[in-house]
């Protein structure tokens, strides 16, 4: 089959019908005729749609081994111009969304490839094993499946020196192993859109010391025992006009309980292998691949915060001032680093010991690092430019009532009637400071780990071995054996 169409998805996920709960209630029926879910299942929809039109068929998608077409996620990259088609694909994906759906398939479809193209790993433990991982892509590649994932335990305790060793741990954890396969217990943070994917793909969390939840495999998302437990929805029902993201785009994160949910043996990639689990993203080349969908994205999310502040200043009319000039050259600068960034990693890339061709990972980690720092500024300069304009945007309901023409007459700008004001400055609005808005800066500054996390992984895998010996040369420092540098 290959490529399916936006309402293939749908029925397949209102047909999977997965144990999905949103504000203390089960949702039954139609999953996306569900207030909550609606918005963003239509709007995936419309990537499938997107990848299946003829004059994007070169630019979204490749031929499979079957001589079908599938999307360009799963291709494997072999040349640094792959590297370039799929940063093409991905990015003509996020436009649709403003770069604002940070799960979309392409992400969980390129870890799915990363992790393929080094199955042998896996073999360690049982040869059976790499054939499930590769198994489970061809049948994605076939069948255009989309993914949910886990990588995060429960935060009951933080404490730098805690590790939940007891017999009544709540982290999901191999509970017992059977003739059919592993007994999963306990739960997981965080699946975005959680309940709206064909599949939930679980790979344990890095430094884990405790065996039973050392585990990696992939389960259908309506899995007996399997629930996704939504936190409340940032589509409120309302219009495109009041809530003109929200109402789009809001993914839905859950949590996930895994209330003895047996994974079928040819459904596993390993259990219970601490030492697979540690060196899992290092022996792959998980990170650069990964970060190279992300950061492809985030450029197509810094041109639109880009342009919803240009648009801000010209409806307005302060593009003369000093200090709004240089806040939007701050936007520029860093959306043309991002670009940078991918760039250099391309342009550097190396076939990888899995015959994977790589973006060097040096730059990726500094973009992922630079956005988690810069996003937040792109919040304020929204908020500071925008200013009381960003709260007196009354809805559409108000510009359909009496007190229209009020409106019209006191909310016009010097570029603009009072609507398209408005709905510009809904938009910003949305984009920042809404539920959904914050959320977006929250996910951009945690979406691989806390800030400090990623500065260390930098210093701890940068090599920086020939900037100090060029300043020992230069010094004419000798080195411990008493030779001259």
């Amino acid at each position: 089959m290959g490529l399916i169409s936006g309402q293939q998805y749908i029925e397949r996920i209102n047909n999977l019908q997965p144990e999905l709960w949103i504000d203390g209630e089960r949702v039954t029926g139609k999953l996306s005729e569900h207030p909550a879910l609606k918005g963003i299942m239509k709007s995936k929809a419309k990537l499938y749609d997107l990848q299946m039109r003829e004059d994007k068929k070169d630019l979204m998608t490749f031929q499979n081994e079957s001589g079908e077409r599938s999307g360009m996620a799963f291709s494997p990259p072999k040349t640094k111009e792959d590297l370039e088609k799929r940063r093409l694909a991905f990015q003509e994906w996020a436009k649709t969304s403003g770069g604002l759906l940070g799960r979309s398939p392409d992400y969980l479809n390129t870890i799915l490839m990363t992790f393929t193209q080094s199955a042998d790993l896996f073999s360690s433990q049982d040869p059976d094993f790499s054939r499930n991982l590769r198994n489970l892509y061809e049948s994605a590649v076939q069948n255009d499946y989309s993914f949910t994932h886990t990588f995060v335990h429960p935060q009951v305790n933080r404490g730098r020196f805690f590790f939940d060793l007891s017999s009544n741990q709540i982290a999901a954890h191999v509970k017992e192993k059977t003739d059919d396969g592993l007994i999963i217990h306990g739960a997981r943070l965080l699946a975005t859109q959680g309940g709206l994917t064909d599949e939930l793909i679980v790979f344990p969390q890095g430094g884990i010391v405790d065996a039973p939840m050392a585990n990696a495999f992939s389960i259908p998302a309506n899995t007996k025992g399997l629930k996704f437990i939504a936190r409340e929805s940032f589509d409120y029902g309302k219009t495109h006009f009041d809530h003109p993201l929200g109402s789009r785009f809001d993914e839905i994160d859950s949590i996930i309980v895994f209330d003895n949910v047996l994974v079928p043996w040819d459904r596993v990639f390993f259990y219970e292998n601490l030492k697979l689990a540690n060196e899992l993203y290092l022996e792959t080349s998980f990170y650069p691949h990964t970060i190279h969908q992300v950061t492809s994205r985030c450029i197509v999310k810094s041109e639109f915060i880009l342009g919803v502040i240009q648009l801000m200043v010209n409806t307005i009319n302060i593009g003369g001032y000093d200090h709004v000039q240089e806040k939007v050259a701050d936007v520029i600068v860093g959306l043309e680093a991002m670009k940078a960034f991918v760039l250099s990693s391309e342009m550097q890339a190396k076939v990888d010991r899995w015959g994977l061709m790589t973006p060097a990972p040096e730059p990726l980690f500094a973009a992922i690092r630079y956005y988690a720092k810069i996003y937040p500024m792109f919040t304020d300069i929204i908020q500071l430019l925008g200013a009381s304009g960003l709260v007196s945007i009354p809805g559409e309901k108000d510009f359909n009532s009496p007190i229209k023409e009020d409106l019209e007459e006191y909310l016009q700008a010097a570029n603009a009637g009072a609507v398209d004001r408005v709905k510009i400055f809904r938009l910003a609005w949305d984009l920042t400071m809404s539920a959904f808005g914050s959320r977006q800066t929250l996910y951009e500054q945690f979406f691989f780990g806390g800030p400090l996390n990623l500065a260390k992984m930098i210093y701890q895998n940068y090599d920086r071995s020939e900037s100090t010996e060029w300043i020992k040369h230069f010094l004419s420092i000798e080195d411990d054996k008493g030779n001259s540098e």
